[in-house]
């Protein structure tokens, strides 16, 4: 009878990847987010566990988006109350709070689940060029 050997990570229990998001476009960032957090990116990826990964995201208010993105992505939030939708465009947004945009553009790359929610939670986005993680050794990710 055949079993399915699952790996589990021995010295990497816990990495740390830093992303600098400047002048990089917001879905491709998001969607390199994403595998390194669903672990896609080592040998021994499953879609059921979680690896433990950790990134930090520094430099958020210089994402970029192409096209009229910048004008015409809007961004809504009700408060739960009746007239209480609000309504921003991607502009606002990034001037309000430039750390949102990376986060839901994350969060709905990643799966609708417990183990998602789980992963949202290793996610750690910083508006300007330092971040508190620095005893953690952060592994630089550089993206194309």
């Amino acid at each position: 009878m055949n079993k399915t050997l699952f790996k589990t990570p021995d010295k990497e229990t816990h990495k740390w990847y830093l992303i600098d998001a400047e002048s990089k476009k917001l879905g491709r960032l998001s969607s390199e987010i994403s595998k390194i957090l669903l672990g896609k990116n080592k040998p021994y990826y499953s879609p059921n566990t979680d690896i433990k990964h950790s990134i930090i995201v520094i430099n958020a208010e210089k994402v970029e988006v192409t096209g009229k993105k910048r004008t015409d992505k809007f961004y809504r939030r009700h408060s739960g109350r009746p007239g209480g939708l609000t309504i921003e465009t991607f502009q606002e947004l990034q001037n309000r709070i430039p750390n949102r945009i990376i986060e839901k553009s994350v969060k709905g790359m990643l799966p609708k689940t417990r183990l998602g929610r789980s992963l949202f939670g290793h996610l750690k986005v910083y508006s300007g060029n330092v971040h508190p993680h620095a005893s953690q050794n952060p592994e630089v990710v550089i993206l194309d």
